[in-house]
């Protein structure tokens, strides 16, 4: 396990700096193999620093979860250009890396093992989820007026379920067993699926 060295660092980068050393054991140990100190030896501090950020372990993983979360919505927000290329790009980022990879899969399987059973991470989910639908549903309602077609907000909250669905089915077979497709090969199928779903060209 590599141990990051110590520096000093503001109250806000160093919590964020032991959320992702919370990710990375995660990802390497699972939820219940990721302990506290072992994430502090990630993170290349003590312990009873952890304990100055998080009142607990289940803090942590409730806060790494959301940090997840809401890094999938943000990389949607951040895509630019007509809403034909926002659309395109956002399906693209989502099976590409790094939000594609083992390391995301890992985390996905312990955590979603875990929404069940857990309130907060049932909730963070239910949040995470609902937000993502949102954006994604934003733009295909800015991509179908564009296009001169009906864009109520029912009909484009229909089509973001099932885009999202697609994509995340994609998604985990491109990270689960990603070498026996070629490259590029589940973006072209999410895009020909979706532009079938929505009877539109999107690279037009």
């Amino acid at each position: 396990m590599t141990r990051r060295s110590f520096h000093r660092a503001p109250e806000g980068e160093r919590r964020q700096e032991l959320i992702e050393a919370t990710l990375d054991c995660i990802s390497e140990f699972g939820l219940k193999g990721a302990t506290v100190r072992q994430i502090a030896v990630r993170a290349g501090v003590t312990a009873g620093l952890v304990r100055h950020y998080f009142d607990s372990k289940d803090q942590m993983i409730a806060e790494a979860y959301r940090a997840v979360i809401a890094s999938l919505t943000e990389k949607a927000k951040t895509v630019e250009g007509d809403p034909a290329t926002r659309l395109r790009e956002f399906i693209c980022i989502n099976l590409s890396e790094p939000v594609a990879d083992s390391r995301s899969v890992s985390l996905w399987a312990a955590f979603i093992s875990q929404v069940r059973v857990d309130p907060v991470l049932a909730e963070i989910h239910r949040e995470g989820y609902l937000a993502f639908r949102n954006a994604l549903q934003d733009l295909l309602s800015d991509f179908l007026a564009a296009k001169g077609r009906p864009a109520s907000a029912e009909l484009c909250r229909r089509y973001a379920i099932a885009i999202n669905g697609l994509v995340d089915g994609l998604w985990i077979e491109g990270c689960l067993a990603g070498d026996l497709f070629r490259e590029g090969e589940l973006i072209s199928i999410a895009m020909a699926s979706v532009e079938s779903l929505l009877g539109l060209p999107i690279d037009e």
